[in-house]
């Protein structure tokens, strides 16, 4: 799937929900390329008030953002529009969440990076029909060195804590974290 026009039907209104700017416009614009009509919002706030104020027929809501979290925008979203069809982002994939995620009604959940074509996919797919699976998927390598970033993060950067979080010796964490990150 290039960049061809979709035939998305009456609606094709999108609201993409990610605290990341650049992200945020690089996908706005694809998505714009193949026919939607997108509106962008940075934060939970500005999410729900634009999906009470102008509820969309698809939404590609980011998990994780600034203030708060992204199923807050789903919820309102659903409240709002029952039918639409959404996808939960995140860069921290975890079952917990997608069961979370799904069970408030998301369509699909991707994690990061998902380039505009799986995500297409995922707000297609209809009934019980999975969307293929994506062309360049994280090696185990990467989703191992994301989930280290992940946790390094929550423990505001603090080596030793981040260590006992994960069961490791804190001199192998820092090479791992002195490494760049694997393909």
């Amino acid at each position: 799937m290039d960049t061809e026009l979709l035939d998305l039907g009456e609606d094709n209104t999108l609201l993409l929900v990610d605290d990341d700017e650049a992200f945020l416009k690089r996908l706005a614009k694809a998505m714009e390329k193949r026919g939607f009509v997108v509106d962008t919002a940075g934060s939970v706030a500005a999410g729900k008030a634009c999906a009470t104020a102008r509820p969309p027929a698809f939404a590609v809501v980011d998990l994780r953002l600034e203030d708060g979290n992204g199923l807050d925008v789903v919820e309102a979203l659903r409240e709002r529009r029952p039918d639409s069809r959404v996808v939960v982002l995140t860069g921290y994939g975890a079952i917990a969440t997608a069961v979370a995620a799904v069970k408030i009604g998301a369509t699909d959940y991707l994690s990061k990076p998902a380039d505009a074509d799986d995500i297409i996919n995922a707000l297609l797919s209809r009934g019980d029909a999975l969307p293929p699976p994506p062309e360049n998927p994280m090696s185990a390598d990467r989703v191992r060195w994301e989930h280290i970033q992940r946790v390094y993060e929550l423990c505001d950067r603090n080596v030793s804590e981040t260590a006992r979080r994960l069961n490791m010796h804190r001199r192998t964490l820092q090479r791992i974290l002195a490494k760049r990150s694997p393909k």
